[in-house]
């Protein structure tokens, strides 16, 4: 596990960083545009764990950045639901605060040599944000599919699974240090 490689998953990762000032600068604008910006950085959020697992080539800065990314990413699309009154600020400030402690245990760990890997909760919460951020964004309806609806039911699940991952992060934290 080497500390710094230029490969295909940190580039994708990188690039995920780079689209966030675009998806920002878009989706005030463009809410069509702006999630088909973040969905190609989600799907980087997929793409490049899966490409470096089955390449062998996980490194620590992909281990650290990745994550990294991902809450840059989804902070950054909260704090916009939240400027455009599609999502409540307390809502958002329960899944960043999550999302900042669950990253500083990590960091912590891996400073350790310790790797915490995603769980299963995680994933899904990560899912969960994902699908309800895209539907907020879009906030209209599709085919006489109320999306902001389906954003809102996707958002409390994310927030349950938030917490719930949350905990779980901090006990297998306390269990590995």
């Amino acid at each position: 596990m080497g500390t710094l490689k230029i490969n295909l998953p940190t580039v994708l990762t990188l690039s995920r960083i780079v689209l966030i000032p675009v998806f920002i600068i878009i989706v005030y604008q463009h809410p069509f545009l702006g999630a088909v910006v973040f969905s190609i950085a989600s799907i980087t959020d997929f793409l490049d764990g899966y490409l470096a697992r089955r390449s062998g080539e996980i490194t620590k800065f992909g281990i650290i950045m990745d994550p990294i990314a991902d809450k840059f990413l989804v902070i950054s699309a909260l704090v916009v639901l939240v400027d455009i009154e599609r999502l409540s600020a307390w809502i958002a400030i329960i899944i960043i605060v999550r999302e900042f402690l669950v990253t500083g245990l990590r960091v912590v760990a891996l400073s350790k040599d310790i790797v915490i890997p995603a769980e299963k909760g995680g994933k899904l919460k990560t899912t969960a944000q994902m699908i309800a951020i895209l539907c907020l964004i879009m906030g209209g309806s599709i085919f006489n599919i109320d999306l902001y609806d389906i954003g809102i039911v996707f958002i409390w699940i994310a927030l349950v699974l938030s917490v719930v991952s949350g905990i779980q992060y901090t006990v297998s934290f306390g269990k590995k240090i």
